[in-house]
């Protein structure tokens, strides 16, 4: 998705590649149930599509596991992998990117405030720790490149 909608067919897609347990509309948001007993681990996606962020409105997208609440506003679009069996939604600016990693198994990661050339990057030059961000948020890159001819 490269678009600010989200749609019942998002939300479909993302739920058959994590693997949901369940997910549903509520209200004004999609919520998304997924379980992991093997590992003991479990977690809830949220997808507001369109909400107030303070004086602006957009997509916030929201992870509640164990002990963790993680958040990303004005998410500007998602990219899912099934080989990975995970999905990545991303929030952008033209000089940084955000993004929140949900993975089938019920685990999730974010990163934060990436130099948008990280992901671009020869990875073999990096450190590990920022490696790991660059080819997280790589897999984006389609999406971004998709907004950046559709911006001009």
């Amino acid at each position: 998705m490269s678009k600010t909608s989200f749609t019942q067919a998002d939300a479909e897609r993302i739920a058959k590649v994590v693997a949901a347990k369940s997910v549903g509309f509520e209200t004004d948001h999609y919520r998304f149930k997924l379980d992991n007993p093997e590992e003991r681990r479990s977690l809830v996606l949220e997808v507001y599509p369109e909400t107030s962020l303070g004086k602006q409105r957009g997509m916030l997208v929201v992870v509640y596991a164990g002990n963790s609440h993680l958040q990303l506003h004005n998410c500007t679009g998602y990219v899912v992998s099934e080989d990975l069996g995970e999905v990545t939604f991303v929030a952008e600016t033209s000089e940084r990117l955000s993004g929140l990693v949900v993975e089938r198994g019920a685990a999730c990661s974010q990163y934060a405030a990436i130099n948008r050339d990280l992901i671009s990057s020869d990875f073999t030059q990096l450190g590990v720790a920022v490696m790991l961000s660059g080819v997280a948020l790589s897999l984006a890159e389609e999406i971004l490149e998709e907004r950046k001819k559709n911006d001009r």
